[in-house]
């Protein structure tokens, strides 16, 4: 007797043992399907932009063209995903041109239409409020919040090797690596630090904010730099603008 019960609690523990391994199974399926119809809508949201938007302004051209770079990108990367990561990087590239394309509807003058989710790499980098210009090494730099003759360059946001760098208008990519001229050779960051100067020394909460709140600046911000600052005045705790921590979208 004890031995035929021994035996129904070793088929119920097997059996058990079965369901949970297909329901955990079917559980990372649909998980993954989730993931994937996500990263797609948003491609597919980004095609019909770039299809559809043209113009010759420079601010224009910039922004589709880093529009359309990105959606090749995410198709790129669609085609190989293979796990619910793979598909969230695709969903955020999408995610990145489709804040170029409705830069490029701001550029044009058109309805930029319903605000995007937040970028993970954009995380607490704010966006520019007002105007402002810094010369560095004898180069004048601007930044704004709106597109202009001198500020071509859409931005949406992230951290540049460390340093958070707020979504807006510049007048030269400095976030490109592979940039030439004098911002390559003065240095992107030390570009920032003089448009966007750190408060009290550090990043924090208060810094960000204060591209939302003006920072008690009236109209355009200046700032005249002759040479690097060695230390950068900056904890460079991030390796460029894509850290995504591991695979925490926020989600």
């Amino acid at each position: 007797m004890e031995l035929v019960l021994l035996l129904v609690l070793l088929v119920l523990v097997v059996a058990g043992f079965g369901w949970w391994r297909r329901e955990r199974a079917a559980a990372r399926e649909r998980q993954l399907a989730d993931a994937a119809a996500e990263a797609r809508r948003w491609y597919e949201r980004l095609g019909g932009q770039v299809l559809n938007l043209s113009g010759d302004e420079p601010a224009v051209k910039q922004a589709l063209a880093d529009a359309g770079e990105r959606y090749n990108a995410a198709g790129s990367q669609l085609e190989q995903a293979r796990t619910v990561y793979q598909f969230q990087l695709a969903r955020e590239t999408a995610l990145e041109g489709l804040l170029y394309a409705r830069a490029a509807r701001v550029a044009l003058g058109l309805d930029p239409g319903p605000e995007l989710p937040p970028l993970a790499a954009a995380q607490g980098a704010g966006r520019l409020t007002e105007r402002r210009a810094a010369e560095v090494a004898g180069r004048t730099f601007r930044a704004g919040p709106e597109p202009g003759d001198d500020t071509p360059y859409y931005y949406p946001g992230g951290r540049v090797q460390g340093r958070p760098v707020p979504a807006g208008w510049y007048s030269q990519p400095i976030w490109k690596p592979a940039l030439a001229g004098a911002a390559g050779a003065v240095g992107g960051l030390l570009i920032f630090n003089a448009l966007l100067p750190p408060v009290h020394g550090g990043f924090g909460t208060g810094y960000e904010q204060g591209f939302e709140d003006g920072l008690g600046h009236d109209g355009a911000g200046s700032a005249e730099v002759g040479e690097a600052d060695p230390g950068g005045g900056f904890d460079g705790g991030f390796d460029g603008g894509f850290d995504f921590g591991g695979g925490d979208f926020g989600l």
